[in-house]
């Protein structure tokens, strides 16, 4: 039996449907437009809402085929929790090879065909072959993870070393190019927001070699500068959508940081139609993204990150041994080697008083971790303090917090991309929303692969399947 072509998952995180249809209708992403009119287009629908509806708890919806409510993974980097294999160990088994780059809050067995680096929240996945990755996955994850730090904890040595490995594993001139016209702009203006994309653009080229160099039957190439851009400037595309109008410099700097964001991927997909063409294509976003206005009568809703772990051992005066990991926006966990140790952090930082006399953390303990949030939403005057009851004394709030510099103004959305370009390159557009835990028995079907029992939802492809490929708006040929 001849092999099944191979499956190329596209993970652009964040991407919004209408946005597409909107830059693509100006010519402003050719390189979308030809994919999606080789595509099935598909809206998929998360089935989650409140603080199950974020992008680490949907990816493992599509990685596994399960949803929310029977993964259970609710934080970043818990995925590795999850007993019910991985897309990628459903492929290994079959004895079929993987290759996954940066893909969200992933995890893997023993019996790993193939490589995976995971995305840099990660810290309790290992990439796999540990010793290929490690240097350029500890790069990618310090600068990711303290992208608005006054200062990134990576030495001389290992930004020479991750160059290295960059230059024996794919770097290209184009790439270069781009880093050195980014260093030069950043010496004559504010564009240090941009280099969100130009990470994205050199982990791509790893992830191009990688490919040509092992021809996986399943590979994922996730990217997230764009979903980072929707966040902090959709205030600066809709203007008209806020109470708190950017500034005529915010403008200058971010009025098209959007755009900009989703014509970087464009030049992406641009080399993957050329990297394979004889493969099936996926394009999924997990999620979109919507205005967030909710607390501009109240000044906007501003994040606010911790300084580091010494903070926590230094200024609040935590005790025991701990790990701490920085995650996403204001999040952090902090993770000991004793339960009682935990239990006392717990009960000591929630002891933590803003200058209102309201708590600075928000706390939950699972075992031997806490996973905190900083719970300042607005701006303090520049003499705030910290009370901390505990040790009878007050700590300025700059010296444990520092503030990422703009206004929230992005939100989750439910509805996401999942286009399907199939090596017949037939064009569907498809009405009904499908759920994301539908991704992974397709993908399982396209490789000739039996989906598990655990995996509820059939595969769009599958004679047993009502809508979503019943509610056809459009065929192409």
């Amino acid at each position: 039996m001849a092999a099944s072509p191979p499956v190329i998952c596209l993970e652009f995180n964040g991407l919004v449907p209408s946005l597409m249809d909107k830059f693509i209708e100006q010519g402003k992403l050719p390189y979308f437009r030809r994919l999606r009119d080789q595509s099935i287009v598909q809206v998929t629908d998360p089935q989650a809402e409140g603080e199950w509806l974020t992008p680490w708890v949907q990816w493992v919806t599509v990685h596994s085929g399960l949803s929310p409510e029977d993964h259970g993974i609710l934080r970043l980097s818990q995925a590795h929790e999850l007993e019910s294999p991985s897309i990628w160990d459903l492929v290994s088994q079959s004895g079929q090879s993987v290759w996954s780059c940066g893909s969200m809050n992933p995890w893997y067995g023993d019996d790993l065909r193939g490589h995976i680096l995971p995305d840099p929240w990660s810290r309790q996945v290992e990439p796999f072959p540990r010793d290929e990755f490690q240097i350029c996955h500890r790069f990618v994850q310090q600068h990711v993870q303290n992208h608005a730090a006054p200062k990134i904890p990576v030495s001389t040595k290992e930004t020479l070393q991750f160059l290295v490995f960059l230059a024996k594993h794919g770097l290209q001139l184009s790439t270069v190019t781009k880093l050195a016209r980014q260093l030069l702009r950043e010496r004559i203006g504010n564009h240090r927001w941009r280099r969100a994309s130009l990470l994205d653009q050199l982990q791509y080229d790893v992830f191009e070699w990688y490919y040509r160099q092992h021809r996986p039957a399943l590979a994922t190439y996730f990217m997230n500068s764009t979903a980072h851009y929707q966040h902090r400037y959709w205030r600066n595309m809709d203007p008209d959508a806020f109470l708190i109008k950017p500034t005529a410099g915010e403008q200058r700097d971010y009025g098209k940081a959007i755009e900009y964001g989703y014509q970087q991927m464009d030049s992406v997909v641009e080399r993957v139609l050329r990297l394979a063409p004889e493969a099936t294509i996926m394009l999924i976003s997990g999620l979109g993204q919507q205005a967030y206005s909710q607390m501009d009568r109240t000044g906007g809703k501003r994040v606010f990150r911790l300084r580091g772990p010494e903070v926590l051992s230094q200024e609040l005066g935590v005790q025991g041994e701990f790990q701490y990991e920085p995650a996403a926006g204001d999040e952090f966990a902090i993770r000991f080697d004793r339960e009682e140790d935990a239990e006392r952090a717990a009960t000591h930082l929630q002891g933590v008083l803003l200058p209102h006399n309201e708590p600075a953390f928000a706390v939950q303990q699972s075992g031997t971790q806490l996973m905190c949030q900083c719970r300042c939403r607005e701006l303090p005057a520049k003499d705030a303090e910290l009370q901390v009851p505990d040790m009878g004394h007050r700590i300025p709030f700059a010296d444990v917090f520092y503030r990422l510099d703009c206004v929230k103004s992005g939100q989750h959305h439910p509805d996401g991309v999942w286009w399907i370009r199939l090596p017949t390159r037939e064009h569907r557009v498809v009405k009904p929303k499908v759920p994301l835990t539908a991704i992974a028995p397709t993908i399982l079907e396209l490789l000739g692969i039996e989906k598990p029992t655990t995996m509820k939802t059939n595969s769009v492809f599958a004679k047993t399947t009502t809508p979503p490929l019943s509610g056809v708006l459009e065929v192409r040929r």
